[in-house]
């Protein structure tokens, strides 16, 4: 038999950037109906206002850049940008609330540093912390979780809510997250709170635990598919686990289990979606676990001290500037050295 030859490398993956982040839609299939059966069709609008939004956004950025338009586009990018920022917006937010935040997270955020591969920062949570600083009451505007897709929140109710700025302070509420810091600061107790409505999940808060848990499945999927690695998943989830594991056995009153906060806000949309964004994130096996281990503590810091219920915005925003610190001291050894090898600039080089 002939002996074929060929030339490194030796491994070839089909596929493209364009299928990858198909793939990453699908995954988020299971979140979007979740989220659509407890908040209701708002969820939905949102999401197309958005990805109409991101591909205009896209498309005139192209233009004036003179690039091939079409072949940009697909690659899907803008898409998936769109989806993550959407799903992450309260469902009854004015419409332009949706339309400001992606215009910013594709225009500034991503194409001001050159487009998809070059921006540092994840495109979708700049344009979510943007909206987060520049317009908190409407970003706090989410419906309690009431099932049937949205219970008694008709889709005409919804299009006044987000189309015709109709007034939304009785059908708005506080989210799990939003109450358990309100309430802690009050003074109250986790038994307490327990007992109220809000809480009142199979795992954590209202709905968002079912939620929770259908992003879960779809970044199960992702791993398994090989589109994200394990460690960032995973030292996420235990940055957020083993600090609140500590503090909930050293005072059970004052701190949240932490069943509650993986199962509560974004947590698995975070872990498994937004942390993992190849561009902006840590490369290098060790570098990811680490990472991710540091947006979930930083997380659960913010979560449980500071100022804002929810935090994987900041979280991400603030490791993504460490990414590349974080993978220059973890490279592997180099094939035939001691020592990694840390480029012209390092010690090892």
């Amino acid at each position: 038999m002939a002996l074929l030859s060929v030339t490194s490398p030796h491994t070839y993956r089909q596929g493209n950037t364009g299928g990858l982040m198909l793939q990453v839609v699908l995954a988020t299939v299971p979140g979007i109906l979740a989220l659509t059966w407890f908040f209701g069709w708002g969820v939905i609008i949102q999401m197309l206002l958005a990805t109409v939004t991101a591909i205009a956004s896209e498309t005139l950025v192209l233009w004036l850049r003179k690039k091939p338009i079409a072949f940009y586009l697909q690659d899907y990018s803008a898409v998936v940008t769109a989806i993550l920022l959407s799903i992450a917006i309260p469902p009854i937010a004015p419409w332009w609330i949706v339309v400001i935040g992606t215009s910013f997270a594709i225009i500034c955020a991503k194409h001001l540093y050159g487009g998809l591969g070059s921006n540092p920062f994840n495109p979708a949570m700049v344009g979510y912390a943007f909206l987060l600083i520049s317009f908190p009451l409407q970003m706090t505007l989410w419906l309690p979780a009431q099932g049937n897709f949205g219970g008694d929140t008709s889709v005409s109710e919804l299009l006044q809510l987000i189309f015709a700025a109709a007034d939304v302070d009785a059908y708005s509420g506080a989210t799990p997250l939003d109450e358990l810091k309100t309430q802690l600061g009050l003074a109250q107790t986790t038994e307490i709170l327990t007992q109220m409505a809000v809480f009142n999940g199979a795992i954590a808060g209202a709905g968002w635990d079912w939620v929770n848990v259908a992003f879960l499945i779809g970044g199960v999927f992702l791993i398994f598919r090989g589109i994200i690695g394990w460690q960032i998943p995973l030292g996420f989830l235990l940055g957020i686990g083993l600090p609140a594991l500590i503090l909930h056995g050293y005072d059970m009153d004052r701190y949240a289990s932490p069943l509650f906060h993986w199962f509560s806000g974004g947590s698995m949309l975070g872990a498994f979606f937004i942390a993992t964004d190849p561009v902006s994130a840590a490369t290098s096996n060790k570098g990811r676990l680490i990472y991710g281990l540091l947006i979930g503590l930083l997380i659960y810091l913010i979560r449980a001290f500071g100022g804002y219920p929810d935090a994987v915005a900041f979280a991400v925003l603030l490791l993504n500037l460490a990414a590349p610190t974080i993978d220059y001291y973890t490279q592997p050894r180099t094939y035939g050295h001691d020592k990694p090898n840390r480029g012209i600039a390092g010690k090892d080089h």
